[in-house]
């Protein structure tokens, strides 16, 4: 969706790209591109396909600090293994939206509705609403399709227990945090991080308000050593791990701990 001053500039783009080719589309298609050009773009009418098809996309009119944060999602979910497509029609239903927007979709639904749930990033709903300027971001999901997902894939739910490990990103990249975190998750462990640009002491206090059994450091000479550096966050202790085995000692704890 791009920052507001890119899709100001997009939104003029488009709605004179729409009423331009307009022709005999009627008065509904046009009061609707005065009103909200981007509603058009996943509109259902067929009649509408044909100019909708040939319009600019938002993609290619991002500024320098969308187009470099849209590359950085784009990243994460490579580096994580995210299978994704982009849709540059995807464009949700409420104005508030702002940068990414996703769907999450299964082959278990039907082919014309196959959205299990959907969402984005909203950094300016809470200022628009009357408070301080707070980024966020938020989904629904329909819970009978996520049900019919579940069954489909055979999901069992997973027992709630104490959070394992929180890992600590003193890198200020923010992608080897994310990797390790995503491959202590595939082990089973629950794990979380800290989001945004947080010091590695805010990060440590985050680590105790979350109340994680093990703090998991990752830093700059932890990456050259192939390690990880883990903090018994009960007791004090710290020891060093080989970071491919990081995912195995923190589970042996785990059951050793039970």
């Amino acid at each position: 969706m791009g920052d507001p001053t890119s899709r100001r500039s997009y939104v003029e783009l488009l709605r004179e790209h729409l009423l331009g080719h307009a022709g005999d589309l009627g008065d509904d298609f046009r009061e609707r591109v005065r009103e909200n050009p981007l509603r058009i773009l996943d509109s259902k009418n067929e009649e509408w396909q044909e100019v909708i098809e040939r319009a600019p996309q938002l993609t290619e009119h991002l500024g320098t600090e969308s187009r470099a944060h849209f590359e950085a999602v784009q990243r994460g979910l490579d580096a994580l293994g995210v299978d994704y497509e982009l849709d540059p029609r995807l464009v949700r239903g409420f104005d508030y939206y702002t940068s990414t927007t996703f769907e999450f979709v299964s082959d278990a639904l039907d082919a014309a509705q196959n959205a299990v749930g959907g969402g984005g990033r909203y950094d300016q709903l809470a200022e628009q609403m009357g408070g301080p300027p707070t980024p966020g971001i938020g989904f629904g999901v329909g819970i009978e399709r996520l049900l019919i997902v579940a069954d489909a894939e055979q999901a069992v739910p997973v027992r709630e227990s104490k959070l394992d490990a929180f890992v600590v990103d003193g890198l200020d990249g923010g992608r080897e945090a994310l990797t390790l975190t995503h491959e202590l998750r595939e082990a089973g462990l629950r794990v979380d991080r800290a989001y945004g640009n947080r010091s590695v002491k805010a990060q440590w206090k985050a680590a105790d308000r979350a109340r994680a059994v093990f703090g998991v450091m990752l830093g700059e000479r932890e990456l050259a050593r192939g390690e990880v550096g883990v903090k018994d966050l009960r007791s004090g202790e710290q020891v060093d791990v080989p970071r491919d085995q990081a995912a195995g000692w923190l589970r042996a704890r785990r059951e050793f701990d039970r």
